[in-house]
């Protein structure tokens, strides 16, 4: 199917590694010219190589920290001179879960830690959106979306809960403001999501339990487990990717202000 994104130009925070890296390959893949934006240099230069090359479309790496408004406005007009334009923006940019002196009960929470969790994903998202728009009202076409998380959804996690909440309403808030001028606006909540960490993180839990990682994510998806899902397995981030690229195309116009669960049918909660 021809997503209508061909010629498009985009900005991907997060774009790295993990969910933001797979979704700037599914972009690419699909003919937009992108900038990546992350914080580490050297990680950041080698995905935009390794994206162009696979995709042949223009991937140029910027370094940035989305909790500070200088370089954010410095990263969108450098990034908007480099693509000569400006339709999608990707909010991607944090760490998953969150800073661990900012997600366990109240009396450990460290208030400088959740402080910059909230700064990073929320207003990180708020500053990218914020010096984005004027060029997609300029192009009279526009595409946002932000990647949340399903914290926002279960209690427990406090840095996850409060970013994630607010990065909803900031999507419904935005896209209600900028919807007559051709901008599209949506929020995806992944759950748990296979990403080159993955491996790792259950070889790790595999190890301390004397089973091989294999046996670990059996037992995660087997019917029953508090981590299954309605699928039965682990949802990739190219599957996020895959959501993500049709929410940024021509077929979804009629999709924004909305949040999408993307945890393979994880939640027994009816929403409506």
């Amino acid at each position: 199917m021809d997503l209508g994104l061909h010629n498009r130009t985009g900005i991907v925070v997060g774009g790295s590694r993990g969910i933001g890296k797979a979704i700037a390959f599914e972009l690419a893949d699909a003919g937009v010219n992108l900038a990546l934006v992350a914080r580490n240099p050297e990680r950041l230069q080698a995905a935009a190589e390794e994206i162009a090359e696979a995709t042949g479309q223009l991937v140029v790496p910027l370094a940035c920290d989305v909790s500070d408004r200088n370089q954010v406005d410095a990263m969108v007009a450098h990034a908007t001179e480099k693509l000569g334009s400006l339709h999608i923006l990707i909010n991607s940019g944090s760490a998953p879960g969150g800073s661990a002196t900012a997600v366990g009960s109240i009396e450990t929470i460290v208030d400088e830690d959740f402080l910059q969790d909230f700064n990073v994903k929320y207003l990180g998202a708020l500053r990218c959106a914020r010096a984005c728009l004027p060029h997609m009202q300029q192009a009279g076409w526009g595409r946002i979306v932000n990647i949340s998380g399903l914290n926002a959804r279960i209690a427990g996690n406090l840095s996850g809960g409060a970013r994630n909440t607010s990065l909803v309403h900031l999507t419904k808030t935005l896209a209600n403001q900028f919807g007559r001028d051709g901008i599209t606006v949506n929020c995806i909540h992944p759950g748990i999501t296979r990403t080159e960490r993955t491996p790792g993180l259950l070889q790790s839990r595999a190890q301390r339990r004397g089973v091989s990682a294999e046996e670990i994510e059996a037992a995660d998806y087997a019917p029953g487990s508090p981590r299954s899902n309605a699928i039965g397995r682990m949802v990739d981030a190219s599957e996020i990717a895959h959501l993500t690229a049709f929410l940024c195309s021509d077929k979804a116009w009629a999709v924004t202000g909305t949040t999408i669960a993307a945890d393979g049918g994880g939640s027994n909660a009816v929403y409506y």
